[in-house]
């Protein structure tokens, strides 16, 4: 039984395969990690969601669907909104990556901006907890998710054309997804088409939509407002989104050359603060171009020559009552070469250049003066990784430099030249033992938001404000792991502790700014005229914490296969100087019972007890605890001619625990989706 569902410990199901997909390895290869190596012999930790597995965890955002994987929680602003958080690091620390190269979205520069990316088309999202800077720049400075499809074909295709057809319906907020993907090609041509389309209505909850004393308490702007509270339902969180694909290549004995064209369209509410305003919505544009290619031992002395290159095209329009209030812009051109050089001795590697060029506007239609002024930012990095085995040991090393510059119109540049530099090592003990450990110096460049924000932002509810004089941000990182299986047990625990220089955050002053006098307030003289003061600031901080699992086959006979696996993660970030930095994630755990019969029926109860967390930071609130329960069950049958139908169904927070995210800005107006329920049926052939 435990050969069965191993692969699938935190949230397993039987391993049932795409038809489109080739048989999968035994053991998944990481991509995302600098030599492509073997799931088992990544020292840092990281996660590979593909198959099944995603299928049933895949939600409406990113966020979403990782937020049940070790070390990793969502940082929503409603429903149409969760990106990623990685031990307690959000926004521009996690490098959010579509095919090893960036978005090209602006989520990483507000909470309130949605990544530019539709889970339900993804083929496998690789995680890396911990620094990612020496691949992918300062911008991974907490972490790497990378979201992997096949819009440009790598391999031949198997058939001429294959495909899947899935329509989902979630009843917490009235959504229907439907998606389609097809491919195939003959001899050298292989094509991908994709197509999604999302609709949504307000999210159910299951209490109040406003904790009103917590929002006075947080939010200085409603000291004397009347607030307009709702119960069992956030208005103003309906979202609809559709997208499309397309995408070729030509694939050789010797390689592979291909492009492709991505369309998203994204309009979603942002919840009211309760002060009776107009709504804010944001509709969000974006396409993107890329090329891909690989060629395979090109030299004598090189293995692999790869290039990557995209271009995107993104806006949105924020809208206060309908009316356009704010209209950001990106630009961005991204290329990135890897050489993968033959083994010298007993060491082999990769060397790379990566280019990043961007063109950003937030510009306020209601103000002269824009909230992020318009700004060149280039991004050039050059890195080495090599590895080499001695005795029983794997290791590890390398170093990756940049320059780094953001040159606003009219103002000063800002200049940056982050250094960052790991070692780690892996030693197999025995087949039953394993012990990692990894070192990193990462470096961090400040973002133009973070440097230059000044005004109003309608959709965080807030006046932010940035600091020109921001330095760079240097954190020191030390990861141990250790790996155990055996046929009565697996298990894998890792411990983190990060020393961070210089750490940048944003941050509520306490006081406000009021619109109508146009001046900064300790408290609001002009009730429902003012907006809390959010600031840019730096100091040292300190962060540890673990992520540990443990499965258990419990049993294996002729009523089936029975999975036990617990679970447990935590992050704690405190500042040298004293106080809690803001908006960290709780401790959790929790259990998870995986039922298998057959090849056709598969079911999983998963528990999670998440704690309070009475360290919210400055100007900010504790979060009560709560316990989640979900429930999910598939059934698969072979349908006619080869084709595969699957029916599957999820209960969501069945308890219907009226949860409050303690990473979210909005913990105390939006609360997590209440009870719900999700029925899906899913076609490939």
């Amino acid at each position: 039984m435990h050969r069965a569902l191993a692969p699938f410990t935190l949230s397993a199901l039987i391993p049932l395969a795409h038809a489109e997909e080739a048989a999968q390895p035994l053991e998944e290869v990481v991509v995302s990690a600098p030599l492509e190596q073997k799931l088992s012999e990544v020292a840092r930790p990281a996660t590979v969601l593909t198959g099944d597995e995603l299928d049933l965890k895949v939600g409406s955002t990113i966020g979403e669907t990782l937020k049940s994987e070790a070390g990793v929680t969502s940082q929503s602003f409603g429903p149409g909104v969760g990106t990623p958080v990685i031990r307690g690091q959000s926004g521009p620390r996690v490098r959010v990556m579509s095919n090893s190269l960036g978005n090209g979205d602006v989520a990483q520069l507000s909470p309130d901006h949605a990544n530019s990316i539709e889970p339900v088309l993804a083929d496998r999202i690789e995680v890396l907890r911990g620094p990612a800077t020496l691949l992918y720049g300062s911008g991974a400075i907490g972490g790497v998710v990378n979201i992997l499809d096949n819009r440009v074909p790598e391999r031949r295709a198997e058939q001429p054309v294959s495909g899947v057809f899935e329509q989902r319906y979630n009843s917490v907020s009235d959504q229907s997804i439907s998606n389609l993907k097809l491919e195939g090609g003959q001899d050298l041509f292989a094509f991908h088409l994709d197509g999604f389309y999302r609709d949504g209505g307000n999210l159910h909850i299951g209490g109040p939509a406003i904790a009103e004393n917590a929002a006075r308490q947080s939010d200085a702007a409603l000291q004397g407002v009347d607030i307009q509270n709702s119960e069992g339902v956030i208005p103003n969180t309906s979202a609809r989104a559709k997208g499309g694909t397309v995408g070729f290549s030509l694939v050789g004995e010797q390689g592979f050359a291909g492009a492709s064209i991505n369309y998203l369209g994204n309009n979603y509410g942002i919840p009211p603060d309760g002060a009776g305003g107009p709504d804010t919505r944001i509709n969000m544009k974006q396409t993107r171009y890329d090329f891909k290619s690989e060629l395979k031992n090109p030299l004598a002395a090189v293995e692999a020559l790869r290039l990557r290159f995209a271009h995107v095209d993104y806006t949105h329009t924020e809208l206060s009552g309908g009316e356009a209030a704010t209209l950001f812009n990106n630009q961005t051109y991204e290329g990135r070469l890897e050489l993968a050089h033959a083994p010298i001795g007993p060491v082999k590697g990769v060397l790379g250049f990566q280019a990043v060029s961007s063109d950003f506007s937030a510009i306020s239609m209601e103000d002269p003066v824009p909230l992020v002024p318009n700004s060149q930012i280039q991004n050039y990095g050059a890195f080495a990784v090599e590895s080499f085995a001695y005795g029983p040991g794997t290791y590890e090393l390398g170093l990756r430099g940049e320059s780094a510059s953001v040159s606003p119109q009219g103002g000063p540049n800002r200049d940056y030249a982050p250094i960052s530099a790991s070692g780690s090592g892996q030693w197999k003990i025995n087949e039953a033992h394993a012990v990692s450990f990894a070192v990193t110096r990462s470096q961090r460049a400040p973002q133009v938001q973070e440097l230059f924000s000044h005004g109003i932002h309608d959709a965080t509810h807030s006046y932010e404000s940035g600091d020109p004089n921001l330095k760079l941000e240097t954190s020191y990182n030390l990861d141990l792991g250790y790996r155990f299986k055996a046929s009565w047990m697996s298990a894998e625990l890792n411990l983190f502790q990060n020393w961070v220089n210089d750490y940048i955050y944003q941050q509520q002053t306490g006081g406000v700014f009021n619109d109508d006098l146009g001046v900064f307030q300790a408290s609001c003289s002009s009730p429902g005229a003012c907006f809390p003061v959010v600031q840019s600031a730096q100091a040292d901080a300190t962060f540890k914490g673990y992520e540990a699992k443990a499965t258990f086959p419990l049993m294996e006979n002729r009523y089936g296969m029975v999975d036990l696996t617990l679970f447990s993660d935590f992050t704690r970030g405190e500042f040298v100087a004293g106080g809690d930095v803001p908006r960290m994630p709780p401790l959790r755990y929790g259990f998870q019972v995986d039922y298998a019969y057959d090849d056709h029926w598969s079911s999983n109860l998963r528990l999670t007890r998440g704690e309070k967390q009475d360290h919210p930071g400055a100007n900010d609130t504790e979060t009560n605890g709560y316990v989640l329960l979900n429930l999910a069950v598939q059934y698969e049958v072979q349908a006619f001619e080869g084709a595969k139908l699957r029916v599957f169904a999820q209960g969501n927070n069945l308890l219907d625990d009226n949860l409050r995210n303690s990473t979210s800005y909005l913990r105390n107006f939006a609360p997590e989706p209440g009870r719900g329920a999700e029925l899906g049926v899913r076609v490939s052939y």
